[in-house]
């Protein structure tokens, strides 16, 4: 199960260009663990938002955020990840997490 071009992270062309092998195995283990499965696609992608503003990953915010509304995230739900993240990764995080509302 392949991720659609607009879901792909920007690293996994930067990877297939310099290794195509290894990133061939990265996109399956991301398919993998963002198939269907105990967890809907909303909540994984809702919990890797969380980790993303944790992990002050700006980008990566932007895009799951956008990802999460498309999956029918409300603004509160984000709101109540991004509140998670900040006990999380603190300060840094909920600045980062704010990158969820912007435009």
């Amino acid at each position: 199960m392949a991720q659609k071009p607009s879901q792909r992270p920007w690293y996994m062309d930067a990877m297939e260009k310099r290794d195509p092998e290894f990133a061939q195995m990265i996109g399956t283990l991301m398919a993998k663990v963002n198939a269907p499965g105990a967890l809907d696609a909303k909540t994984k992608t809702l919990i890797t938002l969380a980790l993303d503003a944790a992990g002050y990953h700006r980008d990566g915010v932007v895009a799951l955020s956008k990802r999460a509304r498309a999956q029918g995230a409300s603004d509160a739900e984000i709101w109540e990840v991004i509140r998670l993240a900040y006990i999380v990764g603190g300060f840094p995080g909920l600045t980062t997490g704010l990158a969820a509302f912007e435009g």
